[in-house]
């Protein structure tokens, strides 16, 4: 048994473990199924078709955004908001990577 993670993960885990606890909550997991390749939308087109209230919906993107799940950019009065999907392989990488290595 490894016992070095008893108190804590190690720094390079806590990405990891940001998007797991940003995934985690089934709300936010159809929020990123919305999306298709290359697509942004913004928070008024997310509430239209979720059962979310759109001050909901902006909670449930910033926790995404704030887990690097999604990237964000404001033009005008809106956010437009789309999956970071390059830093997502990375981070998910790592995962499979530890899988790998160690199991």
């Amino acid at each position: 048994m490894r016992t070095d993670y008893t108190r804590a993960i190690p720094p390079a885990w806590q990405p990891v473990a940001q998007v797991f606890t940003a995934l985690g909550d089934e709300h936010r997991q159809r929020i990123l199924l919305l999306f298709e390749r290359g697509e942004r939308l913004n928070v008024g087109q997310i509430a239209a078709v979720s059962t979310l209230t759109r001050s909901t919906v902006s909670h449930h993107l910033a926790i995404l955004r704030e887990a690097g799940v999604l990237q964000s950019e404001k033009i005008g009065k809106e956010v437009w908001f789309w999956i970071n999907r390059d830093w997502l392989e990375s981070t998910l990488a790592s995962v499979l990577d530890y899988l790998r290595e160690y199991c």
